[in-house]
């Protein structure tokens, strides 16, 4: 093995005042949105989520949207008996219509019937975490985040972060109450945070809940072409860098990566999750997995060490072709 050496895993604090977890933690949402519907087994999904437990993988990430709410359902089903092994972190602050379109919705109003209903969808009386989906530009931030810490102060909620948001906004709600996580999306095509949002949650004693880290999947090579993913899979048609001409000339990152995780004796999927986790110790990273390989793969990620050579090379690699959305 070149390029990486194994490390003690050690646990990461989700922010100055919250719980250490394990540096990979799981994002469920591939479960029961958006990809591969086919291929969705709610047994399976549950077996797997039991199995990250006994891995010591503890932040399982889902949200009303997600689903829409049965992926709540879902991860509350596996957990019980189990609660107090795992940091659940949830969202609110996207609302779908009976057309099923997605709007932002960030009212007090929405945000206190959406957690309620998290809440009974999950089988718990608090979740660990409450993202703000996304920030409503119609609402005052301030009223969406004083809604929030009124959660907080209610014990529904212990912590209270934002998700997709600029460092304006992380120092308004800030001043409010404490943020306890951001969660961007970050990974080898999308670097945007390293520029300024992670900075500034170090600074500020923010934990950092990266999303998305394997690029929605594309970095861990079981694809390389449109035509690869399964029918009715929402990346043929929600997200640019999956278009034809985009996935074509992604290959060339794609490419290096599997070149790099071969000399390395790792897969492409696990060097991509030790870059995320190299960037800063406040950096937790919520891969999804659907199957148990995937999250054993997964897991194994947290203990791989990158050289400064390796380190380099994962840096130098072209920028993604195609916009996130």
């Amino acid at each position: 093995m070149t390029g990486t050496h194994q490390a003690v895993i050690a646990p990461r604090a989700l922010g100055d005042a919250g719980p250490a977890v394990h540096p990979i933690g799981l994002g469920c949402m591939g479960m029961s949105w958006v990809y591969a519907p086919q291929e969705r087994d709610e047994e399976a999904a549950i077996r797997t989520i039991r199995r990250a437990l006994d891995l010591g993988l503890d932040l399982f990430d889902t949200a009303d949207l997600y689903g829409p709410f049965s992926n709540e359902r879902l991860l509350g089903r596996a957990l019980k008996g189990r609660r107090d092994r795992a940091v659940v972190a949830t969202k609110a602050g996207l609302a779908v219509d009976d057309a099923g379109s997605i709007h932002r919705d960030g009212s007090p109003a929405h945000l206190r019937a959406s957690c309620e209903a998290s809440l009974r969808r999950l089988g718990l009386d608090h979740v660990d975490l409450l993202h703000l989906h996304r920030v409503d530009p119609a609402v005052p931030l301030e009223e969406t985040w004083g809604a929030m810490a009124e959660l907080v102060a209610e014990g529904k909620v212990r912590g209270i972060g934002l998700s997709e948001v600029s460092v304006a906004e992380i120092d308004l709600a800030h001043a409010i109450h404490p943020v306890a996580t951001v969660q961007n999306e970050l990974s080898l095509w999308s670097r945007e945070p390293l520029a300024d949002v992670l900075p500034h949650c170090r600074s500020r004693g923010i934990g950092f809940v990266a999303c998305c880290p394997l690029g929605r999947g594309f970095l861990t090579g079981a694809f390389r072409e449109p035509g690869d993913l399964p029918a009715g899979d929402g990346r043929r048609d929600h997200f640019p860098r999956f278009s034809v001409e985009a996935m074509r000339q992604n290959r060339a990152l794609l490419d290096e990566l599997g070149a790099m995780a071969r000399d390395a004796g790792h897969t492409p999927a696990q060097l991509a999750l030790a870059w995320v986790l190299a960037q800063d110790d406040a950096v937790v990273a919520i891969p999804g997995a659907r199957t148990l390989p995937h999250l054993t793969e997964n897991a194994e990620a947290a203990s791989v060490v990158l050289t400064a050579d390796v380190r380099a090379r994962l840096d130098a690699l072209p920028p993604a072709v195609g916009g996130r959305y």
